[in-house]
């Protein structure tokens, strides 16, 4: 018997004009960083750079949306005088990178460093697109969240704004995530 995707109860996902709609909703001020899931904070690039507030946090994992040499070049060199582990994905803020093949890496980092019951900072330049972007696909590959209820989630904390190609390979993943749950 084959499963149509009708039959899970599975909804089509929103269109990205949708979806924007509902990021732009209610926008309120946001600081620099935020807690936006239980141990999982969202930052700026000022705030990945500064060691004293991340020992304060308490942040044992950072994960930089925006590495390399031409974007924010921290590193695990950074962070040696720290116990802070580090990962980093090079990636451009554009619509036409495709962010995909780094979304279950960074979800098992993300997911890891939880069960370690560590806390784990995600950033980019301004912590509203890339580093949402890997948030968004942690909640819906490991925690079982739709793309919107996801979105829902991180918003009560943080105002964040990924561009129209990361909500796109989003939705993308949200469809893949509900067609492989129900084989």
């Amino acid at each position: 018997m084959s499963h149509d995707v009708e039959e899970t109860g599975y909804q089509t996902p929103l269109t990205v004009c949708d979806l924007l709609s509902l990021l732009l909703r209610n926008r309120q001020p946001t600081g620099a960083v935020n807690q936006v899931w239980p141990h999982l904070y969202i930052g700026d690039a000022a705030t990945a750079q500064d060691k004293s507030l991340l020992v304060s946090l308490g942040v044992t994992h950072v994960l930089n949306a925006a590495d390399g040499p031409e974007h924010i070049d921290t590193g695990q060199h950074f962070y040696a005088d720290t116990d802070i582990l580090y990962h980093g994905v090079e990636a451009p803020d554009h619509r036409d990178f495709d962010l995909s093949p780094f979304f279950s890496p960074a979800a098992d980092f993300i997911h890891n460093a939880l069960v370690q019951k560590g806390k784990v900072l995600v950033h980019c330049a301004r912590g509203i697109s890339r580093s949402a972007t890997l948030v968004l696909a942690f909640l819906m590959i490991k925690q079982g969240l739709t793309l919107v209820e996801a979105i829902k989630v991180v918003r009560r904390h943080r105002n964040i704004l990924p561009n129209a190609g990361f909500l796109k390979q989003l939705c993308e993943l949200g469809q893949s995530l509900a067609l492989t749950s129900i084989k």
